[in-house]
């Protein structure tokens, strides 16, 4: 009985030890990725999707690399000219993948309008990728 219960104190300590003493999860994130050179639209922008409460805008840059969170950024307004108002969402970049795509939710738009609208990506700390779209639009529902 003794013998019995070394043994399993000895098998719940060495497996206690191995579980506190690893640590897999950071060997599976990898560091972030170099800074791209140059970040340039390889996709879109585009209209994914639009309802009465919801238009989102999608493009696809090269990887910028830097820090894993960015953000995706529109500026849109009803006048080319003046594109005074601003959505962005985050993003996580795969530092393995080599092109990032951005998706930006904008709500409360007016029904029936056109709006003219440029994308553009930030690292986290807002500073900018150095990429920046031709002025596009769309037409709410």
């Amino acid at each position: 009985m003794t013998m019995k219960r070394l043994v399993l104190t000895l098998t719940i300590t060495a497996t206690g030890g191995s579980l506190l003493c690893s640590n897999p999860t950071a060997a599976q994130i990898p560091p972030p990725a170099k800074k791209a050179e140059r970040v340039e639209i390889t996709k879109g922008p585009e209209v994914e999707l639009s309802k009465s409460h919801l238009t989102i805008i999608r493009w696809t840059t090269n990887n910028p690399g830097a820090s894993d969170v960015h953000y995706g950024v529109v500026h849109y307004g009803t006048d080319p000219k003046e594109l005074s108002q601003m959505a962005k969402n985050p993003i996580t970049l795969n530092q393995s993948h080599p092109e990032s795509t951005f998706r930006v939710h904008m709500r409360g738009l007016e029904p029936r309008t056109t709006y003219y609208y440029t994308v553009t990506s930030m690292e986290s700390n807002g500073k900018s990728d150095g990429v920046k779209s031709k002025v596009r639009q769309f037409t709410t529902p």
